[in-house]
């Protein structure tokens, strides 16, 4: 697989994951759901993604708010995997 560069990870952002943001070894976004069941529907439609990719997010979901933060543990940082599941989150969020 392979960690991305610092300047893969920028390039990245820019162009089309916008709402993610580094942080350290890491890229996270926070969603705002119209309800706290939207919020989880949508943490559900992720899971089932992730699942199928067999890559998956730390979630954290606080009423409406759900933040994801995505890093390839066993790469130690950032992995083309952590882009295509962000692409995949950004396409189902609400």
């Amino acid at each position: 697989m392979g960690l991305l560069s610092q300047e893969q990870v920028d390039e990245a952002l820019r162009e089309g994951l916008s709402g993610w943001v580094r942080d350290g070894d890491a890229i996270t976004r926070s969603v705002q759901a119209e309800s706290f069941m939207d919020g989880i529907g949508f943490v559900r439609r992720v899971a089932e993604a992730a699942e199928e990719m067999n890559h998956h997010p730390d979630i954290d979901i606080r009423w409406t708010t759900v933040t994801f933060t995505l890093s390839t543990h066993s790469e130690g940082g950032l992995t083309e995997n952590d882009l295509t599941l962000a692409r995949r989150i950004d396409s189902l969020a609400p």
